[in-house]
């Protein structure tokens, strides 16, 4: 009897070896879930990135008041007759701002002084 019990679980075990651990056993599942929902994470994020990429492209497209926009703030142009003022501010406060503007991928009117 004893010796039946032992088969029984030595064929159990086998059974359930490949289930655990085999090449499409349940770990591998998990393994490949995670993969999954990380994968998920970073295309959705980058396609917030191209919408907000391809937003910009149709504004600049579209007209010139985002050429005018984008000349400004990249290349510091003024217009004839008008006065620039440039506020200082601590070096967090810039890094931050620029990051939240390249992250968001917005350039208003109003975002940088």
């Amino acid at each position: 009897m004893k010796r039946l019990a032992i088969v029984l679980a030595a064929l159990s075990l086998a059974i359930q070896w490949p289930l655990w651990f085999g090449h499409g056993g349940w770990i591998r599942v998990w393994t490949l879930q995670r993969t999954l929902q990380e994968l998920d994470r970073k295309n959705a994020d980058l396609q917030a990135r191209n919408a907000a990429l391809s937003a910009e492209i149709s504004s600049l497209h579209g007209g010139s008041e985002a050429i005018e926009e984008r000349a400004r703030h990249d290349l510091h142009m003024i217009k004839p007759g008008e006065t620039f003022f440039q506020f200082a501010s601590s070096a967090n406060e810039a890094a931050s701002r620029s990051a939240s503007d390249t992250a968001s991928g917005a350039r208003g009117a109003n975002s940088h002084p």
